[in-house]
């Protein structure tokens, strides 16, 4: 008998997927299949490819290889904007938002198509153009209540801490009714209190919509105690896949990201050589229970 999970079509699925530049190959034979809430964890040293996934996913690349499907849909050559409107958001490294303009007018942009009158609506101020203000203005702090920023709808995001704006900047990409959504290193910068409550804030949004999510992210602790299953990339390709104490316990991950070396005549001089501290094999191993 087939489990039903696994017959289920995959919101995500990626092929050989892969990018050249010029004679570099900076992803090579990507292949990924995630399913509806679902949240899988993408990391990787430093220049491992793992941003490139993202663009190549996004429409921001075109892919020299391969293929990837969205819900069943073919989505090679699409331009970002079909790609959003296919159901990928993502956030970024660096926050993009609207700085000069409110928390709520922020998230109200995102809705794009979701909502739509005529010109002369807007301009008569029709019972139609009403209602469906009302409409997105009740969505908007609903969504803004998740991540606890409903009390401040009416601030400029430029006003908003650090932790803040990074979880205006999920609520903005969650707007747009995706159903992948890819979180470029959410908590980057965040010291430990936010991070917490960033991780709160992601379990709430795969317990309450259901959505698959593809993390990027260098905190171990946080990766390895939110995600179900982790991958690991080493200049471009896939070195590891499994659950995150399968992940912990690899001794070819813990060795891309120490950059050990295992030949035999190896320095071993403490001081030529120091020691990562914390141990990242630590780190993910305590992370992982």
């Amino acid at each position: 008998m087939t489990d039903a999970k696994n017959s289920e079509q995959p919101i995500l699925k990626a092929e050989h997927l892969g990018i050249t530049f010029g004679g570099l190959k900076a992803v090579s034979d990507f292949n990924m299949t995630i399913r509806k809430g679902e949240l899988i964890g993408l990391i990787g040293p430093n220049g491992a490819g793992k941003t490139t996934v993202f663009n190549l996913l996004t429409g921001v690349y075109k892919p020299t290889e391969g293929d990837f499907w969205l819900d069943g849909q073919h989505m090679n050559g699409k331009k970002t904007y079909q790609v959003v409107r296919a159901g990928i958001a993502r956030t970024f490294q660096n926050i993009r938002l609207f700085k000069q303009l409110t928390v709520e007018q922020n998230v109200l942009v995102a809705f794009d198509e979701s909502f739509s009158y005529h010109m002369g609506g807007a301009i008569f101020r029709t019972p139609r153009f009403w209602k469906q203000e009302n409409e997105m203005h009740a969505k908007a702090m609903d969504l803004l209540k998740i991540f606890d920023l409903d009390g401040l709808a009416s601030t400029q995001a430029a006003n908003l801490p650090y932790g803040q704006q990074r979880k205006l900047e999920i609520a903005r990409a969650l707007a747009t009714g995706m159903k992948l959504l890819l979180l470029d290193e959410p908590a980057a910068g965040m010291n430990p209190t936010e991070t917490e409550d960033l991780l709160r804030c992601i379990n709430t949004i795969r317990d309450r919509f259901g959505i698959a999510i593809l993390l990027i992210e260098h905190d171990m602790s946080l990766v390895m105690s939110v995600c179900q299953r982790i991958q690991v990339l080493d200049y471009g390709r896939t070195i590891a896949s499994g659950t995150p104490e399968e992940i912990a316990n690899n001794p070819q991950v813990i060795s891309a990201y120490l950059g050990a070396d295992d030949s035999d005549d190896a320095e071993a001089d403490s001081t030529d050589h120091a020691t990562p501290e914390p141990s990242i094999a630590k780190t993910m191993q305590e992370g992982a229970r």
